[in-house]
């Protein structure tokens, strides 16, 4: 999907910026306005984010309407919802981030979670970035309790997985 994007706005990079942050907020783009689900976004405060001015906004959404395939991408898009991973410890939830050689490697998740199950925790949140979107697409498991530190070798034994933190 983000190469469909990137490729209709390859020669206009400020216009690019604009729809990498519609794209990273799961921002929408109905009838030439900015919706966050069901609320209305301002095409100035886009525009603060994406460091480019009101206007680059305003031609970036003029062109997604234009065109029929961006119109149906960006139409459907909707906010993946809210995230625990910032709150967590005050909630005392534990959080592993895993980072991937690949992310297209079958089984990282489904590995990662059995791993927690085995040790008694409960996952409840996980979180998943596309790799066609982001460039360092990780995987964010948010579990009942505190991530005990015995956990950390058995998931870097998962086939696919380069990297774990845990918070």
């Amino acid at each position: 999907m983000w190469s469909n994007i990137k490729g209709y706005f390859e020669a206009y990079p400020e216009r690019l910026k604009v729809a990498r942050v519609l794209v990273e907020n799961g921002l929408s783009v109905r009838n030439g306005e900015i919706y966050l689900n069901e609320i209305e976004v301002p095409p100035v405060r886009i525009a603060r984010v994406a460091g480019v001015d009101r206007r680059t906004v305003n031609e970036t959404l003029t062109a997604i309407k234009a065109n029929r395939e961006l119109r149906l991408i960006f139409e459907n898009m909707r906010s993946a919802g809210h995230s625990l991973k910032e709150i967590a410890k005050q909630l005392n939830l534990g959080v592993v981030e895993i980072t991937p050689f690949d992310a297209r490697t079958p089984g990282i998740l489904a590995n990662s979670a059995t791993i927690l199950a085995r040790n008694g925790l409960s996952i409840r949140q996980a979180i998943v970035d596309d790799p066609e979107l982001s460039p360092e697409p990780k995987l964010t498991l948010i579990a009942d309790k505190k991530i005990p530190g015995e956990v950390i070798p058995e998931l870097l034994k998962v086939k696919g997985i380069a990297k774990v933190s845990v918070y």
